[in-house]
């Protein structure tokens, strides 16, 4: 009893220990509005597919989507504060990077192998294409150098993460970002709810479909969105595929560092209504921005499943936890996404996000027809 009435009268004393305990208290604070708003988000999706179960017998929406959908309907209709957006922002970033680590889990070397070498080439190939065919159109648009190459690397590669790298490196205007970021945010959940209707128009296989999206889908959530109504294998090659293309964001920005200083340094044609930031100074990612640790975590989980280090029974938990995790940040990807962003946008970055799009589904689907994907 003496002994616990020291230890705790110690602790009380120590000052930097208090601060130290009260600092991760007041970090979960901020977090609980946003993730709670998430959460509910989910269970309104989880009710909403248990509805169509009811009613259709099955469920014609996953509620992957199901969640986007909600969310971006309360952003649409009201916009959080800052209360919110930490919370929110955590959701779509952390937890989902935790997700499709524990995803890796669930992809087996058998999918790996059967995709074979020629895809991973083929996606380098499909990037590169991709982003000559949209810097061209949207030249001839008439965007300026900067929006056009943001145009280009976001719809090619990764979306957001890639507007935003590639931003210092060519010293986009802010403008420019925040427009191509919010096309980015509208047009993704666009090819979520359409594509898997191309994919069953064409009657695709899952390991087809899977490299489409992976290939054409700005970002992981999405993809997995995108993939479920499709089965396993959809999700784990098209997880998988955009992966692989995500790496290639740093090979992109060091060969756009190395043929862009003049554009650090050069004004644009004027053109108010599309860039009329300032620009930030250029400048290089670090490496572990390039290659993201998630991506890391997502291959070593691959290759300790692969030799056989985690047990069985470990598996299904692993998977409900990474499913529940991805709803989650869903929720969170819809709740950042604001539809009336659109109709605030010229026409000509309209025609350039949406035409680049089309040139990238285009060019994948003939990689998937060279390839023989079966």
């Amino acid at each position: 009893m003496a002994f616990a009435t020291f230890h705790t009268t110690h602790v009380d004393s120590d000052p930097a220990l208090g601060l130290s305990l009260r600092r991760p208290a007041r970090a979960l604070a901020r977090v609980l509005p946003g993730l709670g708003l998430c959460i509910l988000v989910t269970l309104a999706a989880n009710l909403l597919q248990a509805l169509e179960h009811r009613l259709f017998g099955r469920a014609w929406l996953e509620s992957l989507v199901l969640a986007i959908l909600v969310g971006a309907v309360v952003r649409t209709a009201w916009t959080p504060g800052a209360r919110w957006r930490t919370g929110v922002d955590f959701s779509a970033k952390v937890l989902l990077e935790i997700a499709v680590v524990l995803l890796g889990a669930s992809v087996s070397a058998a999918t790996i192998l059967s995709a074979g070498p020629a895809l991973l080439v083929g996606i380098a190939a499909v990037v590169a294409c991709a982003i000559a065919a949209s810097y061209g159109m949207g030249r001839l648009l008439g965007l300026p150098h900067r929006m056009a190459t943001l145009v280009a690397c976001g719809n090619s590669i990764c979306g957001n993460s890639a507007i935003v790298a590639v931003a210092p490196v060519i010293g986009a205007d802010g403008e420019d970002v925040a427009a191509s970021i919010a096309f980015t945010a509208v047009l993704g959940v666009v090819a979520v709810l359409g594509l898997p209707l191309l994919g069953v128009a064409l009657h695709m296989s899952g390991l087809q479909f899977g490299a489409l999206a992976g290939l054409t889908v700005y970002a992981v959530p999405q993809v997995l969105a995108a993939t479920a109504p499709l089965g396993a294998t959809a999700v784990q090659v098209g997880t998988l595929v955009k992966l692989v293309r995500v790496l290639m964001l740093g090979p992109v920005c060091f060969g756009l560092s190395l043929i862009t200083s003049r554009m650090r340094e050069e004004a644009d044609e004027p053109a108010p209504h599309v860039t009329a930031g300032n620009r930030p100074a250029p400048g290089h990612l670090a490496l572990h921005k390039l290659v993201p640790w998630f991506i890391v975590g997502f291959l070593l989980m691959i290759a300790v499943r692969s030799c056989n280090m985690i047990p069985a029974t470990a598996l299904p938990p692993i998977a409900q936890a990474a499913s529940l995790l991805t709803v989650i940040s869903m929720a969170a990807l819809g709740l950042g996404t604001d539809m009336r962003v659109v109709a605030k946008a010229g026409g000509r970055v309209t025609a350039a996000v949406v035409l680049s799009l089309l040139v990238v589904g285009l060019i994948s689907l003939g990689l998937i027809h060279l390839l023989r994907l079966a």
